[in-house]
C-alpha cells in the first residue's frame, strides 16, 4: 500500500509541475545582476548563440541596439542628422543599450567592440557633419583679434622711446 501511495504522489507531482519537467539549465558563464534584463540576455547567449560572450555581445548589439538606432536615424531627414538636439536621445539610448548588455555579460564597457560600433555609426551617419571646433570664428571676432595687436604696437613703441629718451635708462 505504501508503494502505491508513493507512486501516486510522484505521479501527481509531475502533473502539478508548472515547468512540465523542463528544468532550466544553469548558465555556463557568470551573468551580471544589474537589471531585470540580464538573465534574458544571458539566456539568449546560451540558448540561441552558444558562443563566447564577446561574440554574443556582437550578436545582441546587431539584433537589439543597432537596428533601433538605424530605424530612428533613417526615419528623419539626413539634413537633421548633424543637429545634436535631433539625435541626442537616439544616441544616448544606443549608448545605454550597449552599456547594459555589456554589463550583463560582465564585459567591461567601453570595449573594442562597442567602440567599433560607434565608429561605424559615425562613419555612416555623421561623416558629412561640419565640425564646430574647426570652423572659422565670425568676422567680428577675427577683426578684433587682428586690430588689437596692431593698435598696441605704436603704443609700445612710444613707451620705449619715452623711456630711453632720458639717456640714463632709470626713469
Amino acid at each position: 500500500m505504501k508503494g502505491a501511495l508513493g507512486f501516486i504522489g510522484v505521479f501527481l507531482s509531475f502533473l502539478c509541475d508548472a515547468t512540465h519537467g523542463d528544468i532550466p539549465l544553469p548558465l555556463s558563464f557568470a551573468c551580471g545582476t544589474n537589471s531585470h534584463s540580464c538573465m534574458e540576455y544571458c539566456s539568449i547567449c546560451q540558448d540561441y548563440f552558444d558562443v563566447p560572450r564577446m561574440m554574443c555581445l556582437h550578436n545582441l548589439l546587431q539584433k537589439l541596439c543597432i537596428p533601433k538606432f538605424n530605424n530612428a536615424m533613417t526615419s528623419m531627414k539626413s539634413t537633421n542628422w548633424c543637429t545634436w538636439g535631433n539625435v541626442s536621445n537616439y544616441y544616448s539610448t544606443l549608448s545605454l543599450c550597449t552599456e547594459e548588455i555589456s554589463d550583463c555579460l560582465m564585459i567591461p564597457w567601453p570595449n573594442p567592440l562597442v567602440e567599433q560600433t560607434f565608429v561605424d555609426i559615425h562613419s555612416r551617419f555623421f561623416k558629412e557633419c561640419p565640425s564646430e571646433e574647426l570652423s572659422d570664428p565670425p568676422p567680428v571676432i577675427v577683426m578684433a583679434l587682428v586690430i588689437t595687436p596692431i593698435c598696441l604696437i605704436p603704443l609700445m613703441v612710444s613707451l620705449v622711446v619715452l623711456k630711453t629718451k632720458n639717456g640714463d635708462g632709470s626713469s
